[in-house]
């Protein structure tokens, strides 16, 4: 299912996310400055670990079909102790929410980030 083409595409999404973040960083934007802090206050265990907070966004990254969204969150999710068969069972949900448009394209990139990241050996199977 994956190839080079797709693996290139994940690496492609996590370089970007990383130089727009340099971007934004190195222009001391205020406004970035506050969606990290949002971000690092959102993802912070409470009632939630951080694995089942990941696979929301695996969830709704899903739904609205971010590749890199979905590249980031699978990529967290799996390095916060979730399996494989929770970031499909993530996308599932998604699919009750989308249908079909979210099997066509979220399910799709799902699988090949989930097997991009199993090949480089992030997260556990099972």
């Amino acid at each position: 299912m994956l190839d080079q083409n797709d693996a290139g595409k994940i690496e492609r999404n996590m370089g970007d996310l990383k130089r727009v973040h340099e971007a934004f960083t190195s222009r001391d934007s205020k406004c970035y400055e506050h969606y990290v802090k949002l971000l690092n206050h959102a993802m912070k265990e409470k009632h939630l670990t951080r694995a089942a907070k990941e696979l929301i966004g695996v969830g709704i990254a899903a739904y609205v079909y971010c590749e890199p969204c979905l590249t980031w969150h699978i990529r967290e999710a799996l390095k916060a102790g979730a399996t494989e068969e929770q970031v499909v069972e993530a996308v599932e949900v998604a699919i009750e929410m989308g249908g079909g448009t979210v099997v066509a394209r979220g399910a799709v990139y799902a699988f090949k980030a989930l097997e991009y990241y199993r090949e480089r050996g992030v997260g556990r199977k099972g």
